[in-house]
């Protein structure tokens, strides 16, 4: 089976949300001191490390072939962070909002390939973009409750 265009595309586009995901975790990582938010932050890191993984599997599994770096947007956003993170007081409650906007922007990604009516998605598709797509959206909550605790 394979996918069309569209939906290689937009998985295609997910995945370079994804390895930006991992790297805006990886460096919000590295300029916050709480060890609770630091370990959330490297664990996400590395979820999004094997999001990638996934997708690119099932990307492959269709026919097609995968993305292999980030976006210059995601180059930008990063970019971002690490001058805010030198000039705002604090820093961990700034950290934690940029991965608050990171992860808005990715869920509204996974919702628009999950909700679009104009294509079937294989199963094993669908199931694992609803299973990142949930473990996003509890990560968003948490990174919430997280920079809640440190404003």
């Amino acid at each position: 089976m394979k996918y069309t265009e569209k939906i290689s595309n937009k998985l295609n586009d997910l995945l370079i949300l994804t390895y930006d995901a991992k790297s805006g975790y990886t460096l919000a990582a590295e300029k916050v001191e709480n060890p609770a938010i630091k370990k959330f932050l490297e664990d996400k890191a590395n979820q999004r490390y094997n999001f990638g993984h996934d997708l690119k599997s099932e990307i492959v599994e269709y026919g097609n072939l995968p993305e292999d770096s980030g976006s210059i947007k995601g180059d930008f956003h990063r970019a971002w962070m690490k001058f805010i993170s030198t000039v705002s007081p604090n820093e961990t409650e700034r950290m934690l909002e940029e991965v608050k906007r990171g992860e808005k922007k990715i869920l509204d990604s996974y919702n628009d390939i999950l909700d679009n009516k104009e294509w079937i998605l294989p199963s094993s598709t669908r199931d694992l973009l609803v299973k990142q797509r949930e473990a996003i959206s509890s990560a968003l909550e948490t990174s919430k409750m997280y920079e809640e605790a440190v404003s």
